[in-house]
């Protein structure tokens, strides 16, 4: 008996284990998908809004284009009283000018100078009076500057002694010795300062052709002023030709510093020549020319 009532009990515990599970997993899942569905629709209706808005936005930006673009057109207008000002501010470059055409900030303005002379006193320009203070002032040589009566134009002339070089590459040594004869003219109207060097001794009618082709060749390595032949009539009314070299610089313009640049000019000027007279001599001829 006890054997036979075992089995029933198993199978009402089974019976009750699948009731229960079955009716509390429904219940439970049912509870679970209603939220679900709300989530849902909240969410749908969260990105509904936020594209609203972004339209609104999109809206917006071209009104932003047109503000700016007003500023821009402003800005022009706002920009016109600047150049104004800026042309005000450059007015102060038109300066005062005097007598001889110098702005108040020239080294020279407003000043007036002049030199005792057998006829009285003579004018002296801010050219001439340049000239006069390399010669006097600075090297210390007496005054040797010629006039004119209207002060337009003066010329100093003077002499020199070349040499050549002691190095041994060169073809005019220390003992190969020459005069120089120089002339620097001043022109007041132009402001200008010409510096003429000569080679004294008339060129032989035999050497023009070498010395020609001479010039040809060294000016284009000359940095500085040239050479050229330049040709006179005599006393005795001859045709005659002189080598030269000629440098010129303009003061217009030069506010300080004038005295400096004719400094300059005849300086190098000197050196140039020196250097052209050297190089010709490599054709003996024209070397037995210059030191004859």
């Amino acid at each position: 008996m006890a054997t036979k009532k075992s089995p029933a009990k198993k199978k009402v515990a089974t019976k009750v284990v699948k009731k229960a599970p079955a009716k509390k997993a429904v219940k439970k899942v049912v509870t679970k998908k209603v939220p679900a569905k709300k989530a849902v629709k909240k969410v749908a209706k969260k990105p509904a809004a936020k594209k609203v808005v972004a339209k609104k936005a999109i809206a917006k930006k071209p009104v932003a284009k047109k503000a700016v673009k007003k500023v821009a057109a402003k800005k022009p207008a706002a920009k016109k009283p600047a150049v104004k000002k800026v042309a005000k501010a450059s007015a102060p470059k038109q300066l005062k000018v005097d007598q001889y055409g110098l702005e108040e900030d020239d080294e020279f303005y407003g000043l007036y100078f002049a030199k005792s002379t057998k006829k009285g006193l003579v004018e002296v320009k801010p050219c001439t009076f340049s000239l006069m203070y390399w010669w006097k002032g600075l090297l210390g040589y007496p005054d040797m500057i010629e006039i004119s009566k209207d002060s337009n134009t003066a010329m100093l002339q003077f002499e020199s002694t070349f040499g050549g070089g002691d190095s041994g590459e060169t073809e005019l040594t220390e003992k190969d010795v020459f005069d120089i004869d120089h002339i620097i003219e001043v022109d007041e109207e132009e402001q200008l300062i010409s510096l003429y060097s000569y080679v004294p001794i008339p060129v032989p009618e035999k050497l023009i052709g070498a010395l020609g082709l001479s010039i040809l060749n060294i000016n284009p390595e000359t940095r500085y002023g040239s050479l050229e032949i330049c040709s006179t009539d005599n006393e005795d009314g001859q045709n005659e030709h002189f080598l030269r070299y000629r440098a010129a610089t303009y003061l217009r313009g030069v506010k300080s510093g004038k005295v400096e640049a004719i400094e300059s000019m005849i300086t190098n000027g000197s050196e140039f020549f020196g250097l052209a007279l050297d190089a010709m001599c490599v054709n003996k001829s024209i070397k037995k020319w210059l030191l004859s």
